[in-house]
C-alpha cells in the first residue's frame, strides 16, 4: 500500500476517533430505512413536494459543495437518489458531522422530504442526517468505472459497490436460480440435499479434492457430483428429485472453468433422455424469458435464438460434417468404428492430427476429440449433441446399438451447458463399468471413477427407467448476462493468493 493510501486511512481513521471523543459513534447498532431509492422514483407522485418524510440509507458517492450547501448521491441496494444537505434546512449538530466527518464511501441515514432540483433531479432534502458506518477506506479514484479484473474479482465489495453492471450480474443469476427452483417445483420435483463430503466420489470424470476427518479417521473426498446419491433416492422411491448444489473438480482455472461451481441436476423415473431434451429446452427458454423478457438477445456480439426449437444431432454426424467426409465414411462408435475412425483423424488438420494421436487411447477417443477439436467450436445457436460412445459413459444406457448410449450435452454460444442420459439401472453392467474405471485408475487415469459397491446394491434393490440432467448454472449465467468469463458469474472466485493476502 502507497504512503499516500497510508495517509489516506489515517485521516478517516482520525475523523472516526475525533468523533468518539465528542460523543458519537461512527459506528451505529441500528438505524432503520423506511424507503428504498427506487420505490422512491417508481410512486415520485406520492413524494415530490408533499409533507411526508422519507427515511433512507445507503453508501455516500459523490459529493459536491457549493458554500453553504451541498448534494451527494447515497446509493442503497436499489440504486441511487440524490441528498440535499443545506445550512438552515438540516439540524446544526448533523450539519458539523456532516461537513467535519463525512467522505466518500461513508453509509449514512438520512431523513427528509423529496423535492425535484432545478435540473429535474429527484432529491431528498435532508433534515436530519446520521453517520452509521465511517468507511476507513476509499473508493477507487475511478469508482464510477473500476476496470482492473484483478481488483474487481479480489475485492469483489468493491466491484459491487462501483459497478452498477456487475450488481445487475448477480441479480439476474439469483433470478435464473429462483426460477428454476420455482419451475421445477411446479412440476412435481422434490428438492434434496445430498452429502458434500463423500467417502466415494463419483458421477463424473473429474480429480477430486481430498480431506481428512479425525474423528472417524477416514479420508473424505468433495463431491464431483451428487449423481450417485440422487440415484439412490429415486431406489427408494422419489421419481421426481433435483438437487441445485456446489460441486469441487480439482482442475485448472479458465473463463469456463471454476474448481468451484454450481449445478442443476435432477432425475426423473420413468423417463429417458428424449424426455429430457424436452424439458431442457423448456427450462432454458423460460429462464431467459424470465430475466431478459425475449429468447432471442445478444451473447458476445452475437444473436442467440432460444426461441425457435433447439437442434438435436448426432455426434458422428457432427464430425462428418465438419470434416466434409463422404456420406459413405462408416462413422460408428466401439470395435466396428475402427475404418472410420481412421478415416476422420486423416482427413484432419495436421495439428489437430497429431495432439489427437498423442492423446487418445482407442477409436471411440480419437472421434469425442475430432468433435471437441473441429465441430464443437462451431456449435453456437442451441444444439444437443446426441449418442455418445458406451465406452466413455459408464453411468449411461445403450441405445438399440450397444456401442452407443443414450447421452446428449447441449452447446449454446460456444459453451457446453447441459448434460443429460438414459440412467444405467442393471447392477451387473453397473459393477463391470466401475472395475474398467478401476483398472484405468490403475493404469494413471486420475479422472476414472471409483468403485461403488454400496451404489450397486442399491441398484440391486431395483432403480426404475429414469433420466438425468446436469445444468451449468455458472454457465447459464454467463449466457444470461453476457458475461465473457465464468469470474464474472461467481462472486468469489477462486485466485492466486497475492503476497499482501497471505500476510
Amino acid at each position: 500500500m502507497s504512503e499516500h493510501r497510508d495517509e489516506l486511512v489515517r485521516t478517516r481513521v482520525n475523523k472516526a476517533l475525533a468523533l468518539r471523543e465528542q460523543g458519537g459513534n461512527p459506528f451505529v447498532n441500528r438505524w432503520a430505512p423506511t424507503h428504498r431509492a427506487d420505490a422512491i422514483r417508481r410512486a415520485r407522485d406520492d413524494y415530490v413536494d408533499k409533507d411526508v418524510r422519507v427515511r433512507v440509507a445507503g453508501r455516500v458517492m459523490v459529493v459536491r459543495s457549493f458554500g453553504k450547501a451541498s448534494f451527494f448521491h447515497l446509493m442503497d441496494d436499489s440504486g441511487k437518489i440524490q441528498v440535499y444537505v443545506k445550512k438552515g434546512m438540516v439540524r446544526d449538530e448533523d450539519l458539523e458531522v456532516f461537513a467535519s466527518t463525512i467522505d466518500a464511501g461513508d453509509i449514512v441515514g438520512v431523513e427528509g422530504r423529496v423535492f425535484v432540483t432545478r435540473t429535474g433531479e429527484l432529491t431528498v432534502g435532508a433534515e436530519t442526517l446520521a453517520l452509521l458506518t465511517k468507511a476507513y477506506r476509499p473508493l477507487p479514484e475511478k469508482w464510477h468505472g473500476l476496470k482492473d479484473v484483478e481488483i474487481r474479482y479480489r475485492q469483489r465489495y468493491l466491484d459491487l459497490i462501483v459497478n452498477d453492471d456487475v450488481r445487475e450480474t448477480f441479480r439476474r443469476r439469483s433470478r435464473i436460480v429462483s426460477y428454476l427452483r420455482r419451475e421445477l417445483d411446479r412440476r412435481g420435483y422434490l428438492e434434496v440435499e445430498t452429502p458434500m463430503m463423500q467417502p466415494v466420489y463419483g458421477g463424473a470424470a473429474a480429480k477430486p479434492f481430498v480431506t481428512h476427518h479425525n474423528a472417524l479417521d477416514l479420508d473424505l473426498y468433495l463431491r464431483i457430483a451428487p449423481e450417485l446419491y440422487l440415484k439412490r433416492l429415486t431406489v427408494g422411491g422419489f421419481e421426481k428429485v433435483y438437487e441445485i448444489n456446489r460441486n469441487f473438480r480439482n482442475e485448472g482455472i479458465s473463463v469456463r472453468h471454476n474448481p468451484e461451481f454450481t449445478m442443476l441436476e435432477l432425475y426423473t423415473a420413468y423417463w429417458d433422455y428424449t424426455d429430457t431434451m424436452d424439458l431442457l429446452e423448456d427450462l432454458i427458454r423460460g429462464a431467459a424469458l424470465e430475466v431478459l423478457g425475449t429468447a432471442k438477445f445478444t451473447y458476445q456480439e452475437r444473436e442467440i435464438d432460444l426461441e425457435s426449437p433447439f437442434a438435436r444431432c448426432k455426434m458422428l454426424d457432427l464430425v462428418r460434417e465438419a470434416l466434409n467426409l463422404p456420406e459413405d465414411t462408416p462413422l460408428c462408435w466401439g470395435p466396428d468404428g475402427e475404418e472410420g475412425a481412421r478415416a476422420a483423424l486423416a482427413a484432419a488438420p495436421e495439428g489437430v492430427r497429431s495432439e489427437i494421436e498423442a492423446k487418445a487411447d482407442s477409436t471411440d477417443e480419437v472421434q469425442v476429440l475430432l468433435f471437441e477439436h473441429l465441430a464443437e467450436p462451431k456449435l453456437w445457436q442451441p444444439t444437443m449433441v446426441c449418442d455418445f460412445p458406451k465406452s466413455l459413459c459408464p453411468l449411461a444406457k445403450a441405445g438399440e446399438n450397444p456401442a452407443t448410449a443414450e447421452r446428449f450435452e447441449l452447446f449454446v454460444g460456444g459453451l457446453e451447458t447441459a448434460n443429460a442420459y438414459s440412467e444405467l439401472n442393471d447392477p451387473d453392467e453397473q459393477i463391470a463399468n466401475f472395475r474398467a474405471q478401476v483398472e484405468r485408475r490403475a493404469q494413471g487415469d486420475e479422472e476414472a471413477t471409483m468403485m461403488d459397491e454400496d451404489y450397486v446394491r442399491a441398484l440391486e434393490h431395483g432403480m426404475p427407467p429414469a433420466s438425468g440432467l446436469g445444468i451449468g448454472i455458472d454457465r447459464l449465467a454467463m449466457l444470461l448476462t453476457d458475461s465473457p468469463s465464468i469470474r464474472d458469474v461467481i462472486l468469489f472466485p477462486l485466485m492466486r493468493p497475492t503476497q499482501s493476502s497471505q500476510q
